[in-house]
């Protein structure tokens, strides 16, 4: 095991390269035939707003911090690797889309009136999926920004690396609490669209 310090301050542990890895599913073809039917099965939502979010922040991560958490076994980095690109892109919903439109620098139109226009215009699905791409890797330079200063930050105060799990909990367990209730809103603001038409 290698231990990355910070002024005598374990921050992570990794594995060492010259350790063989021991596979989490059968031997090599298991593995792939399991990866392949599961990519099969995430839709292209997913994968341009999740798992591909969460590959590039792994990957830029590991090499412009001294933070890593690139996985030995795919199995188990692509389930870590879709999650984190999950909190990425909610941290981009429920936090940076607010702050941009208070400030003005976007507009949004009615819900209402979008339903109906996607009706008329099938392409507004697909051009909505790119606009919640975008916004997700808005978040995603952010959250790097943002784990870099906290890196320096922690060069100069060590003390805050014994709060980090405590701030991940917190800020995870918040995170996902308002997405909730977004998504419950988003819900009723359809059944009440629904509604209406009947």
């Amino acid at each position: 095991m290698y231990n990355k310090c910070v002024n005598g301050t374990v921050l992570f542990r990794c594995r060492s390269t010259n350790r063989p890895v021991t596979p989490a599913l059968g031997n090599g073809a298991d593995r792939e035939s399991s990866m392949k039917d599961l990519l099969e099965k995430l839709s292209s939502y997913n994968i341009f707003n999740y798992l591909l979010p969460g590959v590039v922040f792994v990957a830029i991560s590991s090499s412009l911090t001294g933070y890593s958490l690139i996985q030995d076994d795919i199995v188990i980095g692509v389930f870590l690797y879709y999650f984190i690109g999950l909190v990425i892109s909610r941290i981009g919903s429920i936090l940076v889309e607010p702050v941009l439109k208070g400030l003005g620098f976007l507009h949004f139109s009615e819900y209402r009136d979008y339903i109906q226009a996607a009706k008329k215009d099938k392409l507004l699905k697909v051009l909505s999926e790119a606009n919640n791409m975008y916004r997700t890797f808005l978040s995603l330079f952010l959250c790097l920004a943002m784990l870099k200063a906290f890196e320096v930050i922690t060069g100069y105060y060590p003390f805050l690396n014994d709060w980090l799990p405590a701030i991940i909990v917190v800020g995870l367990l918040s995170l996902f609490a308002f997405s909730y209730r977004k998504q419950t809103a988003y819900i009723s603001r359809r059944v009440s669209n629904a509604k209406e038409k009947d």
